[in-house]
């Protein structure tokens, strides 16, 4: 499986999961525009051009705390948690892979030296961020 939508039992989405070999034929979006974080692959052809632009300053008002996950290289084991703090799923993580967690309740095992590239909103907050559980 390329791509993985990972839910509650209720229907919520808590994760989508994109594995390195996953390959849109075309543009694509994978999340719906009501979440906080948009992902999607968008596909040009040799010689296509984007044309110069900025993004607008727009107010928005977010109140997740959504996180992306690139893992450049390693392996690791990522445990997605439901809004109960009871475990969902367990997946393994490698190498090109890349996981958006839309609900931020997880937790990494390391099985091997991995680099991750993180994407949240800032700015980090230090321990003062996150609660345990």
């Amino acid at each position: 499986m390329s791509m993985e939508y990972i839910t509650t039992k209720d229907k919520i989405l808590t994760s989508i999961i994109i594995r390195a070999e996953y390959r849109p034929p075309e543009t694509t979006f994978i999340t719906s525009p009501d979440l906080a974080q948009q992902v999607g692959f968008v596909v040009y052809p040799a010689g296509g051009v984007i044309k110069r632009h900025l993004h607008k300053n727009v107010d928005r008002q977010n109140i997740s705390g959504s996180e992306a996950f690139f893992a450049r290289e390693g392996r690791l084991e990522i445990d997605i948690y439901d809004t109960q703090r009871s475990l969902l799923a367990t997946r393994d993580l490698r190498a090109g892979d890349f996981v958006l967690m839309v609900s931020v309740r997880h937790g990494f095992r390391i099985l091997e030296a991995t680099v991750l590239l993180e994407v949240k909103l800032g700015p980090y907050g230090g321990a003062q961020d996150k609660e345990l559980f």
